[in-house]
């Protein structure tokens, strides 16, 4: 037999290609996989050739490294023919690995073609030297290539299967299963080199007539790593393709959503549900059908909001709609218009089923909340309209639905309203009142009337009360019952509170300083006022800007304002008694005040409830209740005001209580400053005679 010989170079080179034809193999199968419709097929045919080319070319290298004592040549169809069945093994290799599945009975059919396939190219191409006489081959070791080439085969579908996703793990271990891929690929080549045997008269009939072998070995390891790189380019190259498409599918999908939902809460939009009402008017229409609109506005979260920040609002916001989400039904919409403003699209529905779906909507948003280690409560007005007797586009219903939620707002909140036609006008008449309100300050529209507080039984006066007024360009001089309902459910009550501090201050300084230096205000303060966190610094402010000291400024709450949260309460209350200004609590005995905290409470005045003075007459229950009140204050150290005093009898019998103080129409009206002093004369005048008398 002729002796032969490798040569090392080529082998090494022919140990690459074989790596880089794995790799390029596992690679090819991940596009492919990722591709679909005439993008996947342009994959399979390009990497069908890449893989098959890479193949071969490891194969033909290894057989350019081969050497015998003979010119050796390769004839070119049977080159070609080889080149063609290492392209149609790996296209059936892509094929099969580019399945969803790849089950146990596929894989070991596939990777049985395969393998012959590869081992019918490596024994083509050896054909291909047309050596006379034929090659001898060893039995044993071609059966050997031959499980060789299968077991590659079969690992190859496999690891391609398994790597098959395109990420940096997937990555790294294709280079690990391509270097093993290799090695097998190696290994069956020169397995089936090994088993060749060529006899000592042999002679290649190829030499002269086929393809030139001193410069061959150069062109394929160029043109196969060629190849390679340029079926790795276009692979990455769509790689960052697809996933910088994907990033601009998945930015344009984020900025639809930004779009069509809130960013606090993720429920839709104001843009989204006029769609959506748009479709259920569709729908209504196509089939006979209703369908309901619920606006809710959440009952004094201006509040909470100015209370505890904007931090802890959000938080309540958010759990709030997850309350409405998870009310609803599937093909319901729950949206936020922004603020506190929700609305809720039931589709299809009866005026009965929406009502009992708000009053549940109701029932669920005032159980308490835990937000920032806050514990929290609020109430929700909710106004119905019904489609399509309440409105027949998306505007006229919204409208409606706003106005029937202002009337459950007007009813006491906390519930919710049908819409009625009439109740569009006085819905633009609130709005537009509270829209002048606005600017009632700034145009010196709000006036403060005061009203005389003598010691009893008829004099001298100790202090006057301040009362609200708003001289309305449209409706006259309205009493504060007309406006500040108003004002606090928009939240406009904390600034209008601070007007009334600093003016009722100004205006005693003005009093002092034309000789009435014994007179004190008395100002009312709103639950919103006291749970407002810059009340003390308001205060402080107006007495030092007016010069009044603090003892003159008198601030009065409401017992069930005190009572409303009893801990916050006593520590504002405390912050003002510090800066020396009085505490009373108004209304007296209308309340459920704990005596234990009525204790606590830094007041120094009570003040009766004029509902106890209206029906006083001696020896009725009225007695007996300011008696006890009478006694109760005395014995915590503090003087008794009876306001409401109308009549003579009123006056006589609530001096001989022991009342301190008596405030009422019948020993002076409220009246501007302007006037005041003519009240206060004769009311001096009739002090000074009743003395006499």
């Amino acid at each position: 037999m002729l002796e032969s010989s490798y040569n090392e170079v080529l082998v090494a080179c022919s140990i690459l290609v074989a790596v880089l034809a794995a790799y390029t193999a596992l690679n090819m199968a991940s596009r492919v996989s990722s591709a679909s419709g005439k993008a996947a097929v342009l994959w399979l045919i390009g990497g069908s050739f890449a893989m098959g080319f890479g193949i071969w070319s490891m194969h033909f290298i290894g057989m350019l490294a081969f050497s015998l004592p003979i010119d050796q040549g390769y004839d070119v169809p049977l080159t070609v023919l080889s080149l063609l069945i290492a392209t149609a093994s790996s296209a059936l290799a892509l094929y099969l690995v580019c399945q969803e599945k790849l089950p146990f009975s596929r894989l070991v059919s596939g990777g049985i073609l395969m393998g012959l396939g590869i081992a019918a190219m490596h024994y083509i191409g050896m054909d291909a030297m047309l050596m006379n006489p034929h090659i001898v081959y060893v039995p044993s070791l071609v059966v050997l290539s031959i499980i060789i080439a299968i077991a590659a085969s079969l690992g190859g579908l496999w690891l391609a299967f398994r790597l098959r996703e395109v990420d940096k793990q997937a990555t790294f271990a294709r280079m690990g299963a391509a270097l093993v891929m290799g090695c097998a690929i190696i290994g069956m080549h020169y397995t089936g080199m090994a088993a060749s045997r060529f006899p000592l008269n042999s002679f290649c009939g190829a030499a002269n007539s086929g393809i030139d072998t001193k410069w061959l070995a150069t062109l394929v390891i160029i043109v196969s790593i060629a190849v390679f790189a340029i079926a790795l380019i276009v692979s990455m190259l769509d790689v960052r393709t697809n996933r910088l498409s994907e990033s601009l599918d998945s930015a344009n999908n984020e900025l639809i959503k930004l779009a069509l939902h809130d960013n606090l809460t993720h429920l839709p939009n104001r843009v989204l549900l006029n769609d959506r009402m748009e479709q259920a008017i569709h729908r209504a229409e196509r089939n006979n059908s209703e369908f309901a609109v619920l606006f809710l506005d959440l009952d004094g979260f201006k509040t909470i909001n100015d209370i505890h920040g904007h931090h802890v609002g959000d938080l309540l916001l958010q759990e709030v709609s997850q309350r409405l989400l998870g009310s609803k039904r599937e093909g319901d919409t729950a949206a936020r218009l922004g603020g506190d403003e929700f609305v809720v699209l039931l589709e299809p529905v009866t005026p009965g089923n929406s009502a009992i779906f708000a009053q549940r909507l109701i029932d669920k948003i005032e159980q308490p909340y835990e937000a920032a280690n806050h514990h929290l409560q609020i109430s929700t007005s909710i106004g119905i309209a019904i489609y399509p007797q309440d409105g027949q586009t998306e505007h006229e219903l919204m409208v409606h639905a706003d106005a029937a939620m202002y009337h459950a707002k007007k009813q006491g909140r906390n519930g919710y309203c049908f819409f009625k036609r009439s109740m569009n006008t006085d819905v633009h008449l609130q709005m537009q009142m509270q829209q002048n309100l606005r600017h009632a300050a700034d145009r010196n529209e709000l006036v403060l009337h005061y009203q005389p507080k003598l010691i009893a039984p008829s004099g001298p006066i100790t202090g006057l009360e301040a009362l609200l007024r708003w001289q309305s360009p449209d409706h006259g001089l309205l009493s504060p019952d007309r406006f500040l309902p108003l004002a606090e459910s928009s939240g406009l009550i904390v600034p209008i509170g601070n007007w009334v501090i600093n003016e009722a201050c100004r205006q005693m300084k003005v009093w002092h300083d034309q000789g009435h230096k014994d007179w004190n205000v008395a100002v009312n303060l709103s639950a919103v006022q006291l749970e407002h966190d810059s009340l003390v610094d308001v205060v402080r402010s107006a007495l030092t800007q007016h010069s009044l000291a603090p003892s003159h400024l008198v601030l009065e709450i409401t017992e069930s304002t005190a009572m409303r949260d009893a801990e916050a309460s006593l520590k504002v209350l405390n912050d003002l008694s510090a800066l020396g200004v009085s505490i009373s609590i108004d209304d007296f005995g209308t309340g459920y005040s704990s005596l234990l905290y009525l204790k606590r409470l830094p007041a120094n005045e009570l003040k009766i409830d004029r509902g106890f003075i209206t029906e006083l007459a001696q020896g009725n229950d009225d007695e007996a209740i300011i008696r006890a009140i009478i006694a109760l204050g005395k014995t915590l150290g503090m003087k008794i005001v009876a306001e409401g005093v109308e009549t003579t009898d009123q006056q006589e019998l609530l001096t001989g209580l022991g009342c301190n103080t008596l405030q009422g129409y019948l020993l002076g009206k409220p009246a501007p400053p302007d006037t005041l002093l003519d009240t206060i004369t004769h009311l001096t005048k009739r002090s000074e005679s009743a003395t006499i008398t």
